[in-house]
């Protein structure tokens, strides 16, 4: 076994690899930028070495840097994680030659399969179905849409190194296909250092479902059944689960056993995962194969009870696997929600700043958190915009959304926008929970965008419950405790009768009569409650002179007042907001990559104005109406705050 392992990695994924290498008993190297000189994976491990600026271009993805790290702390063996450098043939090679192992396949297996071309190839070549596409990288985009138009609208361009969402533009016309091109160029190249890209035929209304696999240097291979990855946003996975809703005993048996016939025909060793586009009639596709270990991986660990980090390790020393296909279990479900740093109110765009609140749910057997934050953290402009990824378990799938539901309002995020609410109306969804998904389930669920009208139903009478307790606690303190009282709940009134004292209350409003019990003390941010025998979990901030109640991915705004003050306030005016409307205002904090427009010209409704670059990805800004360039108030390369002025329109 290794003495002392490098984690060529940062955030959560380098976290959770020393989460294991802990256990085990090897020590850690964490290497780290300018940016990530304070990060959670610094202080986490046992050593760290400093490797260069920020962009992952001048730090994370230099090899040699990576290498001389190794060099300098001794360390024996490197875990790549997953992104950076973790599907790099030429990362792999320079540490044999340095005498260093690579805990993932070898360097023949990461060519092969690793690379989208290389791999749609050798599929084919091995009688496994694909996806129509040309399998060669496109010079051009010109030449981007010659071959879109062979192949027929719509196509996908990818990046051929590509993962994670990113270098990926669905085009159902030759415009799309040629900006999508140049933005997919780009992406990769900035992200992956690889700027080649192939186009294939896009399936429309398709399931995405991946197959884990486990395999030794000793020609052992195993698959660890499947997760249905279809909840996704701009190709971006939201949602995870383990085993799918969809796939029957027949089909999961089909799929685990050509993943399996895949990996062996080019002598995998390590983790990997093959993934599939899966139709309506169960018909599967090979897609591609990460050969690697998936962001994913945890849903998979909580079915099973196996740890794939340290089978990894264990396979990369040179030991057999520890089982056999017949061992692998599958007990009970799993679900994966990824919490970004991002404001799904505004077209889900990147947040950056610093943690001011962290709390996680109390983890334990049905719930796990894997992070790479903590409270008073900075969610940096540089890398991907995860806070955490949040697991629910049960021993079925409708228990295993209910915990995660709960586990949503658990969770305590202040000083950046975060996707919850998103979450939460994804978990509360009809069609989700009956387990019709595709890949096209946010785009058809969520047409215009995400808006409060999405949020789960919530009942106004258990938060005006809420908001009376809260407030008769914190009366006692001060002795001004009163039996009757108007709750304001975002402005509509609700008269309530309340009486008694932590930990137990009735609550009268109108015909409802609630007994609440709670042992919440003023400034705790969560009110745990029974309310009528049911579980209620609300985040409670105060704000001004009354209370913030966020609970089911919403927020309500609630004053408790005497009758007298609840008729006062009914007079009191609305402050209107200003009017924005003449602006083009930076949506995000990031960098003015490129205008698209001059002072006095005309623009059309949705014809782009600017390029914001943020947390890798390219956002296109566009023109919400027509009209006519007044004034240009940022310039190409300047860094740009939230809501800073672009354009000024006459």
């Amino acid at each position: 076994m290794f003495d002392k392992i490098l984690i060529a990695n940062r955030g959560e994924i380098a976290c959770r690899v020393i989460r294991t290498c802990r256990r085990l008993g090897i020590k850690t190297v964490a290497v780290y930028s300018e940016a990530d000189a304070d990060a959670l994976h610094v202080r986490e491990a046992d050593e760290k070495v400093f490797i260069g600026p920020p962009p992952a271009t001048q730090s994370y993805l230099l090899i040699d840097r990576i290498v001389e790290a190794c060099k300098q702390t001794g360390a024996d063996a490197v875990h790549p994680g997953y992104g950076f450098l973790s599907e790099k043939e030429a990362f792999q090679k320079a540490l044999v030659t340095a005498g260093i192992t690579f805990i993932g396949p070898d360097a023949h297996a990461i060519y092969a399969m690793g690379d989208k071309i290389e791999s749609k190839k050798l599929a084919q070549a091995a009688g496994v179905s694909t996806v129509p596409g040309h399998l060669a990288a496109i010079p051009n985009a010109d030449e981007a849409v010659k071959i879109a138009r062979k192949i027929g609208y719509p196509v996908m361009i990818k990046a051929s190194a590509g993962g994670g969402g990113k270098g990926m533009r669905i085009a159902y016309n030759d415009g799309e296909a040629k900006e999508g091109f140049v933005s997919a160029t780009n992406e990769a190249k900035s992200s992956f250092a690889d700027d080649r890209v192939f186009v294939e035929k896009y399936v429309e209304e398709p399931r995405h479902i991946e197959i884990q696999l486990i395999a030794d240097g000793h020609g052992n291979c195993l698959y660890l059944w499947e997760r249905e990855c279809s909840i996704q946003r701009r190709h971006q996975k939201v949602i995870e689960e383990a085993p799918s809703p969809f796939l029957d005993t027949r089909t999961r048996k089909a799929m685990g056993e050509q993943a399996v016939a895949l990996a062996k025909a080019v002598k995998y060793k390590s983790a990997g995962t093959v993934e599939f586009i899966v139709d309506k009639n169960r018909n599967f596709y090979f897609l591609e194969m990460n050969t690697r270990l998936q962001v994913e991986h945890p849903v998979t660990e909580l079915i099973t009870g196996l740890d794939l980090v340290e089978l990894m390790i264990r396979v990369a020393a040179g030991e057999k696997l520890p089982l056999q296909q017949k061992d692998v279990k599958l007990d009970g479900w799993a679900m994966e929600a990824r919490l970004y740093a991002e404001d799904p109110f505004r077209n889900f765009l990147p947040s950056t700043g610093r943690l001011v609140k962290y709390r996680e749910p109390q983890p334990g057997a049905d719930v796990r958190v894997d992070t790479g934050v903590y409270e008073g953290g900075e969610i940096s402009m540089f890398y991907d915009p995860m806070i955490a990824k949040l697991c629910s378990y049960g021993k079925t799938r409708d228990k295993a959304i209910e915990r995660m539901r709960r586990a949503l309002d658990e969770f305590y995020v202040r000083g950046v926008s975060h996707n919850v609410p998103f979450l939460a109306a994804l978990m509360a969804h009809p069609r989700f929970a009956a387990g019709k998904l595709t890949t096209n389930f946010i785009a058809e669920e969520f047409r215009g965008g995400f808006s409060t009208a999405h949020l789960p139903p919530r009942d106004p009478v258990i938060l005006a419950a809420v908001a009376a307790v809260a407030d008769r606690i914190q009366a006692h303190r001060t002795g001004s405790v009163q039996d009757k009282c108007v709750v304001m709940l975002n402005r509509a009134p609700t008269d309530v009768a309340i009486t008694g004292n932590v930990p137990q209350f009735v609550v009268e409003t109108g015909k409802r009569r609630l007994e609440v019990e709670t042992q919440w003390s003023p400034g705790e941010p969560l009110l745990r409650a029974t309310v009528d025998r049911q579980t209620v979990v609300v985040q409670v901030d105060t704000a001004g002179s009354g209370w913030r109640l966020i609970h089911a991915g919403g927020q309500a705004e609630a004053l408790v007042l005497t009758p007298r003050q609840a008729e006062l306030y009914a007079l009191m005016p609305l402050k209107a907001a200003p009017d924005t409307s003449k602006f083009l205002l930076s949506p995000m904090p990031g960098l003015l990559a490129s205008v698209a427009v001059a002072e006095g010209q005309e623009v059309k409704a949705g014809e782009a104005l600017a390029v914001v670059e943020a947390m890798k990805m390219e956002n296109v800004l566009r023109a919400a109406q027509d009209g006519m360039v007044k004034t240009l108030h940022a310039k190409p390369g300047d860094s740009l705050k939230v809501d800073q002025k672009i354009v000024e329109f006459a």
